[in-house]
């Protein structure tokens, strides 16, 4: 089932219920991505939250297809979603939101979420076998959609990594590890983890792939971001990994 927090304005954020108490919990990658142009823009908003096991049900309930798609071509339902009830829109796609974000609301809070950059970190291996795809219309901001897909697949080529650290919700919880098992096509959740040297090599292969991306951010000395002071959606999906991860 989807709750809401206190409401606001017009534009309803959907994001992923972890375990209670869920505003200090959650730690969804591509939410978080979100979350973080929401808050760039100082667009006010109100969050509903949505069990893993339900994300299917309220996708299809509010008429939103899945935006992504498994390398064999099945249907990868997600979230977030945004529901902006000013505008009649929804969307349900972490890159489209903040495309429409900038788009709808370009002059609001702190700039340009797509500010030119380069972007060109690349991820050595088939992008398809660990980033669910998105189908991409956005021309002049193919670099940034390039980009997170790279970023994407870096990061979901170690997730066995974090996967075992995951905030379940106790009510949920079972149901939620046994669609993780399922998608992996793992025999048990207890495959989904690695210990001792094989967790050990796979944290040095998971340094070697970021070096290239850490690399991005030496580019301007002057700031924590890739462009110095100035953040960008670029530093939102980093960031949303990284967030995901030290959860």
């Amino acid at each position: 089932m989807a709750t809401a927090s206190t409401p606001s304005a017009g534009l309803i954020f959907y994001d992923i219920a972890m375990r209670p108490p869920v505003t200090t919990t959650c730690c969804a990658t591509n939410p978080w991505k979100c979350r973080y142009a929401l808050n760039f823009k100082k667009v006010p908003y109100s969050t509903s939250w949505v069990q893993l096991p339900d994300i299917t049900k309220v996708r299809r309930a509010i008429g939103v297809p899945a935006s992504r798609k498994f390398a064999n071509g099945s249907d990868y339902h997600t979230l977030p979603m945004l529901s902006d009830l000013t505008h009649s829109a929804i969307i349900g796609d972490s890159f489209d939101i903040a495309v429409y974000l900038q788009k709808t609301y370009p002059d609001s809070g702190s700039g340009d979420l797509f500010p030119p950059q380069k972007l060109d970190y690349v991820f050595p291996y088939d992008l398809a076998l660990f980033a669910p795809l998105s189908e991409r219309n956005d021309c002049e901001l193919a670099e940034y959609a390039v980009f997170n897909t790279n970023v994407d697949a870096a990061f979901s080529a170690h997730v066995l990594l974090m996967a075992h650290g995951l905030p379940f919700d106790p009510a949920t919880e079972d149901i939620a590890r046994a669609e993780f098992v399922r998608r992996a096509k793992a025999a048990s959740w207890d495959d989904l983890t690695v210990r001792g040297e094989e967790r050990e090599k796979l944290k040095r292969s998971f340094c070697d792939t970021l070096a290239g991306l850490a690399d991005l951010f030496k580019r301007e000395p002057g700031g924590p971001f890739m462009l110095g002071m100035q953040p960008s959606y670029a530093d939102f999906i980093v960031g949303g990994w990284i967030y995901a991860e030290v959860k």
